[in-house]
């Protein structure tokens, strides 16, 4: 189903660029899975890639793939405050081991969807001396503009 699915919009060969540039063997499940993010316009939860890839994939995967994106710079973790998480693509800026995706995330209580919000940074915090953050994650929910125009 997924593995011979037509690409739209040239999204095929952005799919292998990214693919390339972060030095990612192309397989089918790779080439699938990150088309998915490159189609939507929020986060995804393992659960929605299982569904939209139906039985072409197995969790195991699917899993090892979104591990790899990860760790590759292709795709950032969100958290939620069910403790599931949540993936969505990085900008150029992220690399292998260097994630620079320091926006904040939106979770609807409506719907449930998840979006990054690039264009609202997180505030520099000051910490005490001694401390040294590597990462900073916020969430922040509410109802989305979808939602609210229901």
């Amino acid at each position: 189903m997924i593995a011979n699915k037509k690409y739209k919009d040239g999204r095929l060969s952005r799919v292998m660029e990214t693919l390339k540039k972060h030095h990612v063997s192309i397989t089918d499940s790779r080439k699938a899975i990150l088309s998915l993010f490159m189609e939507s316009d929020s986060a995804l939860a393992h659960m929605d890639i299982e569904s939209r890839t139906g039985d072409d994939f197995d969790r195991v995967t699917i899993y090892r793939t979104l591990q790899t994106f990860v760790d590759k710079g292709i795709i950032h973790t969100i958290p939620s405050a069910d403790n599931s998480i949540r993936y969505a693509l990085c900008k150029e800026a992220c690399r292998e081991g260097h994630h620079h995706d320091n926006h904040i995330h939106f979770m609807c209580d409506d719907c449930g969807t998840t979006y990054c919000l690039d264009h609202v940074q997180i505030p520099d915090m000051q910490l005490p001396g001694g401390f040294f953050a590597t990462r900073t994650d916020m969430v922040v929910s509410g109802s989305c503009n979808k939602c609210i125009r229901k």
